[in-house]
Order: structure tokens, then C-alpha cells, then sequence
């Protein structure tokens, strides 16, 4: 396929690849593979990833910086880049720089939102023209979440998390405390104690304050710093887990309330984030002006 690349200057461009928090999640049931069938909320909040991508003359698809202890054809960034490469027969290549601020193991999809901004900007730079539709299917194969990320809205999502329908809950300010550990996704997922069998909801239920996670008394019992996280961030506001963690979080209606909990959680020593929950991507608002 022959593409029109973009300008240099694009190409100098920081892409943000921003954290996305699960508001709730139930499991109601498993596929005959294994799969786990969800109901949950995806909200993106105002902590990023930044990646830059430079064009390079032999084809080949590179990191300017490794993650240490992931091998560079493993990183999801590069890996979108050779899935892109294959479905649209493009010979282009690219050195992909990524500034990571986003805990790995957190729960926040940082590894999903990199790998998702990888296919809609190279997407674009490449000249490549394919559909949403097109890099969501991709993105799946590369992980649950990273079709959320490519959709550029908040979401409610159902099946293994990819049929997602497009919801606007209340943008409020977050605290978020990442505890000292790296929980394990599959492990939790195979735990035999793990509730797979929650009813169903409405997007209705979930408004009116339907928030449970069903993954929490797992990643509790296995991981105590998780239950100290929550414990501590309860004193403050109604605290939750995201995803399997294993960061945990709570909303807050003002600023200031919320910037109280995060300066007294800081000083008793936990790493935690101050944001604002976003129901737009700001990778998708970037887009919007370029």
C-alpha cells in the first residue's frame, strides 16, 4: 500500500496516552474459552503517558527507550506498530519514544493506552486511512482495553469488555493511591474463589450508585497493601478499586476536597495522583486541532 506520510513537523508532536479508571466492574459470567463476560464503566482521568513518534528510513519499528525487564518486541507499542504495519501492507518504520508516568500493574491501563495511541497516530502519520472500526478490532487482539481507549469516550462495556456504548458520568475530581505492589490480572481472573456469577445491571443501576468491583475480596486477601490502600482512602471519600488494581480511588464533588485527601495522604508516606475524570480522551481532543 502506498501512503502520503505526514509532515515532519507532526511527527514532533507528544501524543498523550491518558489513564482510564473502571468505575465498577462485575463479572456475570465466563465463556467457554475462559473469558471472563463484564459489565463495567471506563472514565479516562488527566494523568498521561506522552509518546513521540520519529519517522526512520529502513522500515524497521524501534523504542528510543526500553522498559526494563519488558523485552522491546513485547512492549505494546511496538507491538501495535508491526500489527498496523501488516494489516495495511506498510513499509514505513518508526522509533517510538514514550515518557511512562503511568504505573504498570495499576489497574490505570497505561501498557493498553500506549498501544492505542500507537494505532491512531500512526494511523494518521502513516497516511494509512483505516477505520475505527478497523483499529478497534486490532487493538482487541492486542488487549480488553485498549478498544476503549481507541473509541475516545467514557464507556459502559459488556461482553469481554469490547461492545462498548458511549456514557457521560459526572467528570469529578479523583484521588488515586497506587500501593507498593504488581498485581497480577491472570492470577486474579483464575482465583477459584472469584465471584463469577453477579446479576446483570442497567446503565440506570450504575447511576443511581451501583459502584461494586467484584475482583476486591481476591485482591485483598492476596495483596494486603491493596486493603490498606482502601482502608486509608475510605476515611476520605467512598473508595474503589479499579480494574484489578492496583491503584484504588475515590471521587470527590469539589477540588479542594479532593486536594485535602491527596495532601494528607501523601504526607502519611502512599504515592497517589490528583486528577479530574475526563468522559473525552485528550488524545482525541488533541486530534480534533491537528
Amino acid at each position: 500500500m502506498l501512503q502520503k506520510q505526514s509532515s515532519k513537523s507532526a511527527w514532533a508532536e507528544k501524543w498523550p496516552a491518558p489513564a482510564k479508571l473502571n468505575l465498577m466492574l462485575r463479572i456475570v459470567g465466563q465463556r467457554a474459552d475462559g473469558y471472563h463476560l463484564l459489565q463495567t464503566v471506563f472514565q479516562f482521568i488527566d494523568v498521561y503517558d506522552w509518546i513521540v513518534f520519529h519517522p526512520v528510513d529502513d522500515g524497521r519499528v524501534s523504542l528510543a527507550n526500553t522498559i526494563p525487564g519488558v523485552p522491546e518486541l513485547d512492549d505494546l507499542t511496538v507491538r501495535a506498530a508491526n500489527l498496523l504495519k501488516i494489516e495495511a501492507g506498510c513499509r514505513s518504520g518508526v522509533r517510538i519514544e514514550v515518557e511512562k508516568n503511568l504505573p504498570m500493574g495499576g489497574g490505570l491501563g497505561g501498557g493498553s493506552s500506549d498501544a492505542a495511541t500507537t494505532l491512531v497516530v500512526l494511523n494518521k502519520l502513516w497516511g494509512l486511512q483505516l477505520s475505527f472500526e478497523k483499529l478497534m478490532t486490532l487493538g482487541l487482539s492486542l488487549g480488553a482495553d485498549v478498544p476503549v481507549f481507541i473509541s475516545g469516550y467514557a464507556a459502559w462495556a459488556e461482553g469481554v469488555g469490547e461492545k462498548l456504548e458511549k456514557i457521560s458520568p459526572d467528570e469529578q475530581w479523583v484521588v488515586v493511591i497506587k500501593p507498593e505492589c504488581h498485581v497480577n490480572t491472570k492470577e486474579i481472573f483464575s482465583a477459584k474463589n472469584l465471584t463469577r456469577n453477579s446479576k446483570s445491571i442497567k446503565i440506570a443501576d450504575f447511576i443511581a450508585g451501583q459502584h461494586q468491583n467484584d475482583c476486591v475480596e481476591v485482591v485483598c486477601q492476596r495483596y494486603p497493601s491493596v486493603r490498606d490502600a482502601l482502608v486509608a482512602l475510605s476515611e476520605f471519600s467512598e473508595a474503589r478499586l479499579t480494574g484489578t488494581g492496583a491503584c484504588v480511588f475515590a471521587q470527590f464533588d469539589s477540588k479542594q476536597e479532593a486536594i485535602n485527601a491527596y495532601q494528607s495522604l501523601e504526607k502519611s508516606g502512599w504515592r497517589v495522583y490528583l486528577a479530574k475524570g475526563l468522559n473525552e480522551s485528550p488524545l482525541f481532543s488533541k486530534l480534533k486541532d491537528w
